[in-house]
């Protein structure tokens, strides 16, 4: 049986719709623990969560 369980954002279903109030919030937290500044434009899900990945990165934390 396939692992199914992480699909890239961009093969996403409903990548593009506009990006959830928790990835929003995750972003802001991601952004002040890597001393950056939050995302100052609309995203897709699919975007949010590849910023996500990039910032938990920046900010040292490991998945």
């Amino acid at each position: 049986m396939a692992d199914n369980t992480q699909k890239d954002p961009k093969d996403w279903v409903s990548g593009d719709d506009p990006t959830t109030g928790a990835q929003e919030s995750y972003l802001k937290t991601l952004a002040e623990q890597a001393h950056q500044d939050p995302p100052a434009e609309d995203l897709s899900k699919a975007e949010a969560s590849e910023l996500i990945d990039k910032m938990r990165q920046k900010a040292g934390l490991e998945e």
